[in-house]
């Protein structure tokens, strides 16, 4: 059957999903609600429900023993979870913090390292939140370095490669980006960028938190020497889930945290008054950690490990690619461009749609057609594709409920003050 706008072609895709039954794992009360916005807050997962039995079993019952039993343990033995979704070798991460708070542990370390260098390369794309951690660093150092922001040629889909390339030196010290973008989803070359960095002694940092559980991540094989990680999107962990870090193997007892905890110390009992690192990846531990959301978002993992990434990634692409086929043919006619890559290859798994009426349409989507996409300034409506529980028939009654949106001018019913979370 050629690809076709008809509602049956959907359901046919959905027949022949390898995937489909990943849907049954996870916690769906409504099932006329669409959610597409699971690269902001995945669904909750049913194992995380049952896992968080924790409060009356383990807390209830062992009390503070369940740090003997496997809660010390966690950042750990979930990292190393983790660790088969993003290509990394056992010891190198652990699960911990925010991502912003590993993002500033992870830069001050390789500037650290780098001391003599004073650039700090990244884009006008990156998260906000990364931009921010960097400038209160170099604030925080005595304003010595240069944080170059390279720009883009296309309307903020894609990053100017050839200038962040050309602008990478000797007196480079770091290149940190997001690997995916959170605009418009473009995709780096974690490899080529990595290598480049390094053949000019330069040292890189990713953001994998538009991108782990949604894309192959390989960073053993890319040589990649610092990243970190979100795991309330894609990895479906839950609001506010801890954060990850990845160090190269390597690197781990030649560089250091700022941050000194007793969690991150070599023998914490001893209660010593001095700190003394942990060896390997411990050290970037601090103070004591989420154990209730750490162990929650521990059981969302496993469906992820037994899906398998290139699996996701293949129905990842053609989701991506049937949405963006629909809005071409439906969407586009309305005044509707696409903001996201159309090449699949440079694409993460979230499509944005941008219309200068955007956040009325967002809205009217979420208030009056039960379907949740999010807005991103100025006008881009995302679309987040889950491969674990989003259907290709969803994707199809998405793109219908935006079309009566448009048809019916349901979102001029709708302000344009935004909200404080849009």
């Amino acid at each position: 059957m050629d690809v076709n706008t008809n509602l049956s072609y959907a359901k046919s895709l959905d027949r022949s999903d390898p995937l489909a039954s990943f849907r049954k794992y996870f916690h769906i009360p409504d099932p006329n609600l669409i959610y597409m916005d699971g690269n902001s807050l995945g669904r909750p997962p049913k194992a995380s429900g049952k896992r968080v039995q924790v409060l009356t079993e383990e807390w209830g019952k062992d009390l503070i023993r369940g740090f003997n039993k496997d809660w010390w343990q966690a950042p750990v033995r979930v990292g190393e979870k983790i660790a088969q979704l993003v290509g990394a070798g056992p010891g190198q991460i652990v699960v911990t913090d925010s991502v912003s708070v590993n993002l500033f542990k992870l830069a001050s370390a390789a500037l650290s390292y780098r001391s003599q260098r004073r650039k700090i390369l990244t884009d006008s794309l990156n998260f906000p939140s990364d931009l921010y951690i960097l400038q209160g660093l170099k604030h925080l150092l005595g304003d010595k370095h240069l944080i170059i922001r390279i720009g883009s040629k296309d309307n903020e889909i894609t990053p100017d490669i050839d200038e962040l390339l050309g602008l990478i030196d000797e007196d480079t010290a770091l290149v940190t980006l997001s690997h995916v973008t959170f605009k418009s989803g473009y995709l780096y070359d974690m490899a080529a960028i990595t290598e480049t960095a390094h053949r000019h002694g330069a040292l890189v940092l990713w953001d994998l938190s538009h991108s782990v559980g949604a894309v192959p991540i390989e960073l053993d094989a890319c040589d990649v020497d610092f990243a970190v990680g979100c795991t309330y999107k894609y990895l479906n962990g839950g609001p506010g889930a801890p954060a990850f870090l990845y160090v190269r193997k390597d690197l781990q007892n030649q560089v250091s945290s700022p941050i000194w905890g007793w969690w991150g110390q070599n023998d914490p009992f001893t209660f010593s008054i001095d700190y003394e690192p942990a060896p390997g990846i411990v050290r970037f531990l601090a103070g004591t950690q989420p154990i209730l959301s750490m162990l929650a978002m521990e059981a969302a993992l496993d469906p992820l490990i037994l899906a398998g990434m290139n699996s996701l990634r293949r129905k990842s692409i053609l989701m991506s690619e049937y949405l963006i086929f629909l809005a071409d043919e439906l969407l586009v006619p309305f005044g509707f461009s696409i903001g996201s890559p159309r090449d699949p290859n440079i694409r993460g798994s979230h499509v944005s749609f941008r219309h200068k009426e955007g956040y009325r349409i967002n809205q009217a989507l979420i208030e009056a057609m039960s379907v949740i996409p999010d807005f991103r300034e100025p006008d881009n409506i995302r679309f987040g594709l889950s491969p674990l529980y989003n259907s290709f028939t969803e994707i199809w009654e998405a793109v219908n409920r935006v079309r009566k949106v448009m048809d019916k001018e349901i979102f001029e019913r709708y302000s344009n003050q935004r909200s404080i979370v849009t």
